[in-house]
């Protein structure tokens, strides 16, 4: 049996469609572990899931989807091309695969990374367009893209990605590229909204979360989805899977809500994009 959804707010993508503001991710989840973590996910009542290829989990997702019982259309999966199946023969067999893993239907597909240093963006961007019209694929998007890279797809004359996955927590807020999709009407979702969790030894977060009666997971969790970005902690921890859903009920201040911004240092937690070109 898995717990009623919780009431988790949706954002409007540009292309009418509608995602859940939280969800659960899968990074790092070890493909021999997804199934049970997912189920637990789902039982604690997650309706957004996010995996990618690069993870090698898609299979334990869908497994933990498919023996849920939870309609289709009660939930949100996305998942990720992988750097290695930019052409576009390689990204239909791989989008294929993806689909048979999910159940047959992705609601959104990005491309992981740009790897702009030897590729070109606006073309594996059209491969992209060809999948979204011919197969089971809800929306498209991008993950990681700069600004520059955004531009480039522009210029190209696609469509505009309904989403742009980067990384954007109390350390690397991120707050240029994020005005930057504002701005073009690219919904943000944050990854790494804990910084592989640092947040957690954090004495400013420790003493907000205190002060307010929350844990710092909840309280960064808070901050993101204030400051109007999607997002998808991810925890192997039942206990803390159901804490994070708890994010709904209170409002931050302006004042705290700056106090957590102002911790930015520019410090990311995973590659730059700029200089990211990892093709495995």
């Amino acid at each position: 049996m898995t717990s009623p959804a919780p009431q988790v707010p949706a954002v409007s993508l540009s292309d009418g469609r509608v995602i859940p503001q939280l969800g659960f991710g899968t990074f790092r989840v070890p493909p021999e572990d997804a199934e049970r973590v997912v189920s637990d996910a789902l039982e604690a009542g997650y309706r957004h899931l996010d995996t990618a290829q690069m993870y090698g989990n898609e299979e334990g997702v869908g497994r933990a989807i498919a023996s849920s019982g939870i309609p289709g259309d009660e939930l949100w999966v996305t998942t990720k091309l992988n750097n290695t199946f930019h052409d576009r023969d390689a990204a239909l067999a791989a989008t294929e695969r993806s689909l048979a893993a999910l159940g047959g239907r992705i609601d959104l597909y990005l491309v992981h990374w740009p790897l702009a240093m030897y590729a070109d963006v606006a073309r594996v961007w059209a491969v992209m367009e060809e999948i979204h019209a011919e197969m089971e694929v809800g929306s498209i998007g991008v993950s990681n893209f700069t600004a520059a890279n955004l531009d480039r797809l522009a210029e190209a004359g696609g469509p505009t990605p309904v989403v742009n996955q980067i990384e954007s927590n109390p350390y690397f807020v991120n707050d240029d590229l994020r005005s930057n999709c504002n701005d073009k009407g690219i919904a943000v979702e944050a990854w790494s909204p804990l910084a592989q969790g640092k947040v957690f030894d954090d004495p400013q977060l420790i003493a907000l979360a205190d002060q307010i009666g929350r844990t710092v997971s909840q309280v960064v969790l808070r901050w993101t989805v204030q400051r109007g970005d999607i997002v998808f902690p991810k925890s192997s921890k039942p206990a803390r899977m159901r804490d994070n859903l708890e994010v709904f009920d209170f409002e931050l201040t302006d004042e705290q809500m700056a106090a957590i911004s102002a911790l930015h240092d520019g410090t990311r937690s995973g590659p730059d994009p700029d200089l990211f070109d990892r093709r495995g």
